[in-house]
Parts: structure tokens; C-alpha cells; sequence
């Protein structure tokens, strides 16, 4: 298995990937949107985007997206998406996608890497927990939806 930064030339399998991952969170099937999506982040250099090739089929991504953090005047990354293709799970695939992270965050000299999980998605939590990150018990996350 190749686990690599993509370009635009992944983007026909990171936006099947990105598709599924989207309907993982019950979101309506929307490739053409999906593809669309990827390609404006990839060619305004907008997120940094990991995939896991398995021969010829993409087999996960996860995507980064860059911040700062203020208290600390250093840059940040949030981990937005981590997808893995339901036939190639349970192989320790989310994990090598974990450590392409924190090795590319490491690279940048990046504070820290964040992320956000549903509360119900227990194999998520468990994986990020195994791999060192810490659940937020000081601050409280809020959104406003515009």
C-alpha cells in the first residue's frame, strides 16, 4: 500500500472517497459536488490531503486544513476528514494516515493537530485516543450557523 500526498491527479479517487465519506454522515450521494470540492482545495492549495492507494484503488484519505493559533503564535492544522473504504478497515490503515499527519504537522512546525468526531462514533474516538490525542475537558466547542 502507497500512502502519499495528493495532487490533482488523485482527485478522481480522493472524491470517490470523499463522496463516501460524506454519506458515512448521511449526506446525500453528491460526486460531481465531491469532485468539485477537492479539486477547488487542491489547485487554490487550500487543505493538504493524505490518500492510501492499495494498487489501483484509493483506499483512504484524510484532509488537513491549515490555522493559527493565537495564544501560542504558531501555526495549527485541523484534521477535518479521515475516511477508510469499508472493504480495507481493520488493517491499520487510519493509522498510517494518522502518522502521515503528525509527521507533515511536525514538518511545518505546527502546534498542534485538532479534531472533531461525532459522539457516537466510538472506533474513531478509540483510534485517535490510541494514537495520542487527548479529548478537550477544558474548553467548550460552539458554532454559529450562518
Amino acid at each position: 500500500m502507497e500512502v502519499r500526498r495528493a495532487t490533482t491527479e488523485d482527485l478522481a479517487g480522493v472524491a470517490q472517497l470523499f463522496n463516501k465519506y460524506r454519506m458515512f454522515y448521511e449526506q446525500n450521494s453528491d460526486l460531481e459536488g465531491a469532485t468539485q470540492y477537492i479539486k477547488e482545495r487542491l489547485d487554490k492549495n487550500e487543505s493538504v490531503i493524505f490518500v492510501v492507494i492499495n494498487g489501483e484503488e484509493y483506499v483512504g484519505f484524510t484532509q488537513l486544513y491549515p490555522t493559527f493559533s493565537s495564544i501560542s503564535m504558531m501555526r495549527a492544522w485541523i484534521l477535518n476528514d479521515l475516511y477508510v473504504d469499508e472493504v480495507a478497515r481493520k488493517q491499520g490503515l487510519g493509522e498510517m494516515l494518522l502518522s502521515m499527519a503528525k509527521d507533515f504537522g511536525l514538518e511545518t512546525g505546527a502546534k498542534s493537530i485538532a479534531l472533531s468526531t461525532a459522539t457516537d462514533n466510538l472506533a474513531a474516538q478509540s483510534l485517535y485516543e490510541k494514537n495520542g490525542y487527548k479529548k478537550d475537558e477544558t474548553f467548550y466547542q460552539y458554532e454559529l450557523i450562518l
